[in-house]
């Protein structure tokens, strides 16, 4: 199996970048946000690869990192997605982006990526939630927020607070880390409308 290859850039495809190493031109088939950090063709480039063997063809994927890599392989646990899906969600998210996604059981960031719908997303979601947080930026309260929303065990001004600002036009990722700062800055003993006030103010520092 090829783990990383190194070489100088051949030419591009609209998924794929030729990688010369040594001689031999690899075909890797990246996401779009990957390929635009390539440099230009001549030009040496790193890929962290995993290699897709299948009976009629051997495929190469190329990542900017060899944690990327490790969320492709994650995401190809999950039921209905493949490699294209896969592709398309590293394509939108960077691995942090998409750990924090996760991990905030934010359905929509993911379905920012082509071709991932509302069920898609929430088996992403559902699937991998147990170990987006080993991997995740976000403020672990803010995680346990919003698990305990989602379960409907959150205090009840918690998830009223989280509610109200969701229908505000934020996002249900955005207003728990804003309540969850909230209840971290002023306990959580707080009612409904003193979060949702504290709530806004962190929204809009």
């Amino acid at each position: 199996m090829i783990g990383k290859l190194t070489g100088k850039v051949d030419s591009y495809g609209e998924d794929w970048v030729i990688l010369d190493v040594n001689g031999v031109g690899y075909i890797i088939h990246c996401p779009i946000r990957v390929l635009q950090t390539l440099p230009q063709a001549g030009e040496a480039a790193s890929l962290s690869i995993e290699t897709y063997v299948r009976e009629d063809q051997i495929r190469l994927f190329g990542f900017s990192s060899d944690l990327e890599r490790e969320w492709f392989r994650m995401l190809m646990t999950v039921q209905g997605v493949g490699a294209k899906v896969a592709l398309a969600i590293l394509g939108v998210l960077k691995a942090g982006e998409l750990a924090n996604a996760i991990a905030l059981q934010d359905k929509a960031m993911i379905s920012r990526a082509q071709g991932v719908g509302k069920r898609v997303a929430e088996r992403i979601v559902g699937e991998l939630k147990n170990k987006a947080p080993a991997f995740a930026d976000a403020d672990p309260i803010a995680i346990e927020m919003q698990d305990a929303v989602t379960d409907k065990r959150a205090p009840r001004p918690v998830a009223d607070a989280v509610s109200a600002l969701v229908n505000l036009g934020y996002g249900q990722a955005q207003a728990s880390a804003a309540v969850a700062a909230a209840v971290r800055a002023g306990g959580d003993d707080l009612t409904a409308e003193t979060l949702i006030r504290m709530g806004l103010k962190e929204l809009s520092s």
